[in-house]
């Protein structure tokens, strides 16, 4: 029984640590795209344009998809 809470614990801080991550390639996704597109991305989202909204949706989804996947298979 104390190696299983063992086991969760590990767990927990992996996945803990995974959703920071997550977090954090986020942001820096978020950055990458700021610079490579010619036009400012916040101010962009500000205005309220749906096609940058949708890109960067997109974005989020697929940074955390992948992440999702990786910090599920690690919990095997």
């Amino acid at each position: 029984m104390d190696s299983q809470a063992g086991v969760v614990f590990l767990n927990f801080i992996y996945a803990t640590v995974g959703g920071l991550l997550t977090i954090a390639l986020m942001f820096l996704g978020f950055k990458i795209i700021d610079k490579l597109t010619k036009f400012d991305t916040s101010a962009e989202l500000a205005r309220g344009n749906a096609a940058v909204g949708a890109m960067v949706q997109g974005m989020f989804i697929g940074v955390g998809v992948a992440v999702g996947l990786v910090i599920g298979l690690g919990l095997n």
